[in-house]
């Protein structure tokens, strides 16, 4: 695990979740320790050539396509500083948009474990993704709010007594992405960060919508796995294995014909 590696706290579902209306708060909820699970490492011309290092291919990009990955690449750099007014902003209205109705009382407070961080100040747990996690948590809430409200308090399917804290499974999420797609290389040096980057040119929120996808695909494969919070590790396999078939599939022109798009409501 690199210096990006973070704990990783599983709740203990009491009842069904999340339920405002009977004033279920995390307080009354148990939770245990587990360790995390951040995974791997992230064209109109695909011309493979073997780079020197590792022997893998790297795939050369148009220009649209390099200014489009520099600009990802410039998202992923910025590390969450909690002393920014744009980052304490972007908290504040992730907050809004997962809980409408309740009021927050602090950046820090223990209304953010309902969320599914691990403590009070979330911002200690935005080191493994930076403040493009926070970033993709905030598209997903406003771009999918169905899907995002049923992933975060879990109303669909057979739950695990021991279920996935849902913000920090966010940030696993985006790290995981970040490995697959191989964005932090100078060009992608897979087929699957090749092709992603096409997508990305037609759609600067594309990495943003992939995220989505990868959440509620996530959340499918832990429940055909009756997964427990133990499991967490190898759904993420799973999930990623399935990205990746999707990705490669010859019929998809866009991020929108993956088959696990159709995973998402609004």
């Amino acid at each position: 695990m690199d210096d990006r590696g973070d704990s990783f706290v599983a709740v203990r579902r009491i009842s069904q979740g999340l339920d405002r209306g009977n004033n279920y708060h995390s307080t009354s909820a148990e939770v245990v320790a587990g360790s995390a699970a951040w995974l791997g490492r992230g064209l109109s011309c695909v011309c493979a050539q073997s780079t020197e290092n590792d022997g893998r291919p790297s795939f050369d990009l148009t220009p649209a396509q390099e200014e489009c990955l520099q600009r990802l690449q410039n998202r992923i750099d910025v590390a969450y500083d909690s002393s920014s007014a744009e980052h304490q902003e972007a908290l504040r209205a992730l907050w809004n948009a997962a809980f409408p109705e309740e009021e927050l009382r602090g950046l820090v407070s223990e209304q953010w474990k309902e969320m599914g961080w691990q403590g009070k100040d979330p911002s200690t747990d935005f080191r493994g993704g930076g403040f493009i996690s926070l970033e993709n948590l905030l598209y997903f809430a406003r771009k999918f709010p169905k899907s995002y409200q049923d992933l975060l308090r879990k109303q669909e399917g057979d739950r695990a007594m021991w279920e996935y804290p849902f913000a920090v499974a966010g940030v696993n999420i985006t790290f995981m992405l970040i490995q697959m797609l191989d964005l932090e290389a100078v060009k992608p040096r897979t087929i699957v960060g090749a092709t992603f980057l096409k997508f990305l040119e037609e759609n600067e929120s594309a990495f943003d919508l992939f995220y989505c996808i990868t959440f509620k695909l996530m959340d499918q494969q832990w429940l055909a796995m009756h997964a427990s919070y133990m499991d967490f590790n190898a759904v993420m396999k799973a999930t990623r294995r399935q990205l990746e078939s999707e990705l490669l599939q010859e019929d998809i022109r866009r991020l929108e014909d993956l088959p696990s798009y159709s995973l998402l409501t609004q």
